[in-house]
């Protein structure tokens, strides 16, 4: 991605995803797997302190912008309002910020749905957190005057997206949805900004992205072809390394950042304007783009629970169907709701003082 971001320092790490050819399949169903998310973490530490935790972050959900906004996080000390010691990478996408955790760099990191789904969860990957947005994060873009005004016209034509990231189970759902199968277009892998740059440039005939590339997008011309349900999944997830959840200072720490990180997102639903302005600094677009994603892409944060586990397991039946990951397998171990406390911020075992989240 030609996107810049100057406030963070950014990792070099490759998303390493393979490519393979898509085949035809339909929108997956309910999974016939375990649903109870199984992984167990051990017990927090008493006490913070002693530790980084390094965090996965990208334009696309702006976890720090979100932070900073609600004056928990101050990135001058990059410490957390409680003291956590906390540094953010920068990534272009999801699958990038899982290998960052696979390789042992990172704790924690916020994807989308899919990008879980493409990892090799053995590879060290547990989802901790879980968010609901809307439908309206996710479109397909073509560029205004185009002439192209169906997706049935999209047939033959490259399409950009990033493989692994939720664009691509986006786009797969599109498709399958309106008569065309995967193989009957062309994809070439991009990713964000560099979607809709590639886009106007008249590279590719359609950019399917997220917020807030979709109102980047938007501002420049160009029309989504397609969004909103049924199409794509309104999720998203927290992903851990399973190393740092067996380490109790990590466990301790990963805790009080979820705590932290619920309480951001409800206070800028509260206050949208000043996250616009918080994420507009880290990722360079007007301020009018990010009051418009603000807007379109509201956070929720949720509990992990078999709900969780059942739409991953979906994703994985769809990629798996479609020759995009080698073979189906159960999620469910790779889920754990041991943090699902961080919602409320009130947690009903705590070795610490936890303090609950205001309203």
């Amino acid at each position: 991605m030609k996107f810049s971001l100057t406030s963070r320092a950014t990792l070099g790490i490759a998303a390493g995803l393979s490519t393979l050819a898509l085949a035809g399949v339909g929108t997956a169903g309910a999974s016939t797997a375990a649903t109870s998310p199984s992984f167990t973490p051990v017990a927090p530490a008493t006490s913070l302190g002693g530790i980084t935790l390094g965090v996965g972050d990208q334009a696309g959900t702006g976890a720090e912008a979100v932070l900073e906004a609600a004056g928990i996080y101050n990135s001058s000390t990059g410490k957390l309002k409680d003291g956590l010691k906390v540094t953010f990478a920068d990534f272009t996408n999801g699958p990038a910020i899982l290998e960052g955790i696979e390789s042992g760099s990172l704790q924690i990191g916020g994807v989308g749905d899919a990008p879980p789904v493409f990892a090799n969860p053995t590879n060290n990957l547990v989802i901790v957190g879980a968010l609901k947005s809307s439908y309206s994060n996710a479109a397909l873009l073509v560029q205004g005057g185009s002439g192209i005004n169906t997706i049935g016209q999209l047939a033959g034509k490259t399409i950009g997206v990033g493989t692994g990231t939720s664009a691509d189970y986006h786009l797969l759902s599109v498709l399958l949805d309106n008569g065309l199968q995967p193989t009957s277009v062309n994809r070439t892998s991009v990713s964000g900004a560099s979607c809709v740059s590639e886009l106007n440039a008249g590279q590719i005939a359609a950019c399917d992205t997220w917020s807030p590339f979709v109102e980047q997008g938007e501002q420049d011309g160009d029309v989504a072809l397609y969004n909103g349900p049924p199409n794509g999944s309104p999720y998203s997830y927290q992903v851990a390394s399973a190393t740092a959840l067996k380490n109790p200072k990590y466990v301790l720490a990963i805790r009080d950042y979820l705590t932290e990180l619920d309480a951001s997102y409800d206070y800028v639903a509260k206050h949208p304007l000043k996250w616009a302005q918080a994420w507009a600094s880290v990722t360079g677009l007007s301020l009018n783009v990010m009051k418009a994603a603000t807007l379109d892409d509201p956070y929720t944060p949720i509990a992990v629970g078999s709900l969780t586990v059942t739409q991953e397991q979906d994703l994985v039946k769809a990629f798996s169907t479609a020759g995009e990951i080698p073979a189906s397998y159960s999620i469910a171990k790779y889920v754990t709701s041991a943090f699902s406390d961080s919602v409320t911020g009130v947690w009903t075992t705590t070795t610490t003082t936890t303090k609950k989240k205001k309203k």
